[in-house]
């Protein structure tokens, strides 16, 4: 099966998509295996493999290699740009920074990376990135216009434009370790304009309680990454935001 039509069929049993964001650049790629088989023990549906800065070359490749040793979930590249791409991955989210000002972030990249998607039958997954304030790393490296936190109808348009372009995901971002994560004002604005497409949020995401809000607002997919590289209980902590998030 496909790991987007994987992704879809988890929603309509579960309700809701884990996804553990694993930035290759923070660890040795052992150490990112054994968070990956942690998380999945806890309970998440995908590994998430990228990061803003220093996620590519032999070290992602060798990272993607070691966590497929070791789970069996889907391992999908989170590119910062092209060279983010593995061709050892099952799939990619081929992403535009919408809100970005720097073309290299909204297109450049994407034709640069598209001939490896290619030849290597990786599954592009088509997403509409958002960074929204704070912003974090991601959005100084991606030159983002930062999407105001109380500007819910601005975030809605530049989904709808996404949606409107074909993209069949949405991903909004608050930034890695971000105080605060996405409002709940501007998940449900976001959710409403794309209906069946489906909304992913990450960024500040750190508790049980953090994610549920976000999951009830109308994310489809959760996704938390700088607090499985804190924590010393991995599976536990994944599982308290995955039983808070599922049917």
């Amino acid at each position: 099966m496909q790991v987007e039509a994987h992704l879809q069929k988890i929603i309509e049993q579960d309700g809701k998509v884990h996804l553990t964001l694993i930035d290759p650049a923070s660890q040795t790629p052992e150490r990112a295996a054994e968070i990956a088989l942690a998380a999945v023990e806890g309970g998440t549906d995908a590994i998430l493999i990228g990061g803003s800065t220093g996620a590519s070359g032999t070290i992602l490749d060798e990272t993607v290699l070691k966590i497929k040793e070791n789970v069996n979930v889907p391992t999908i590249l989170f590119p910062g740009s092209s060279a983010g791409l593995s061709i050892y991955a099952d799939a990619v989210f081929f992403m535009s920074l919408l809100n970005s000002r720097d073309i290299g972030y909204v297109i450049t990249n994407q034709v640069l990376g598209a001939p490896l998607v290619y030849k290597s039958q990786i599954e592009p997954i088509s997403m509409a990135y958002l960074v929204v304030e704070p912003g974090g790393t991601v959005g100084w490296v991606g030159d983002a216009k930062l999407i105001p936190r109380k500007k819910p109808e601005i975030a809605a348009v530049y989904a709808l434009a996404g949606k409107y372009l074909g993209m069949h995901y949405t991903y909004l971002e608050a930034g890695s370790g971000a105080d605060t994560p996405v409002n709940p004002e501007m998940i449900g604005a976001v959710k409403h304009v794309l209906g069946e497409n489906k909304l992913i949020v990450g960024g500040g995401i750190r508790d049980a309680k953090t994610a549920k809000l976000c999951a009830s607002a109308g994310a489809d997919m959760i996704v938390t990454g700088t607090i499985v590289e804190e924590v010393k209980d991995v599976t536990a902590k994944v599982a308290e935001i995955v039983s808070a998030i599922k049917c």
